[in-house]
């Protein structure tokens, strides 16, 4: 059955193959690459600006409004991590809006749910009043990644990410580890497959990071130390890890 299920999505996808639009959308990837290991806002908005004219050029095909939308989420947390919430919504919502196209177009696309699903989660962060509006969202989002998406390590960072922002107590936050941890082997399996042009390569260090932080969390600084520099080896910019294995030592 999955098997099949993997046939028609490939089939789906090649049906609506343009060289065009699938150019600008290795451009883009090449941009969001750059852009993340320097963690630059304007490289994420110029890869999402690459991604918007492929979605046009090929309105047929989920994957360039995948693509924009994970360059909108990435610049919703670069935009975080300095502290411009005004600016972070503006990302949220050009990344709900490309998203919910991704999944209008192919709604077995586990990492566009998951992403949906982290979003709305932030927006009940920023104002827990909100839970009321978007809880369901969250729900159905998350569940929809699992159901698609069970061994794709981005829908496991994600969703490890979410339970560690919402962990109340250390049982919590050994179910967000046990979530990033399993990633991180799906991440570390990934890696040994020859990647595709338009494949999604993104989150591996972002997982560490997490995998630390819930370590650090757990008053676990010995392997805390271990994973942050895990992270900042992938990734050198990761100010988070850095700023981390200062305060460690």
């Amino acid at each position: 059955m999955i098997g099949k299920l993997l046939i028609l999505l490939v089939s789906a996808h090649l049906a609506v193959a343009n060289p065009a639009a699938d150019q600008l959308t290795q451009s883009g990837i090449a941009e969001f690459t750059s852009a993340y290991q320097k963690w630059d806002h304007a490289g994420f908005v110029k890869a999402a600006d690459s991604f918007d004219k492929a979605k046009v050029a090929n309105p047929a095909s989920s994957v360039h409004p995948t693509w924009l939308g994970v360059a909108r989420f990435h610049e919703i947390l670069q935009k975080q991590s300095i502290n411009d919430p005004n600016a972070a919504k503006n990302a949220m919502d050009g990344a709900i809006q490309a998203l919910e196209l991704a999944i209008k177009i192919q709604p077995v696309n586990p990492e566009a749910h998951a992403i949906l699903s982290t979003i709305y989660g932030m927006k009940i962060q920023a104002s827990p009043i909100s839970a009321i509006r978007f809880g369901s969202s969250v729900m159905k989002h998350k569940k929809a990644a699992l159901q698609h998406g069970p061994s794709n390590p981005r829908v496991r960072y994600l969703i490890g990410a979410g339970l560690f922002h919402t962990a109340k107590d250390d049982a919590s936050r050994h179910e967000a580890l046990t979530s990033l941890l399993a990633a991180e082997k799906l991440f570390q399996a990934e890696a040994k497959i020859k990647s595709q042009p338009l494949d999604h390569r993104w989150g591996h260090s972002a997982c560490l990071t997490f995998i630390a932080r819930t370590y650090e969390s757990l008053q676990m600084p010995k392997e805390a130390k271990s994973y942050y520099q895990k992270a900042i080896t992938l990734h050198p910019s990761d100010h988070t890890a850095k700023a981390a294995l200062e305060r460690l030592k």
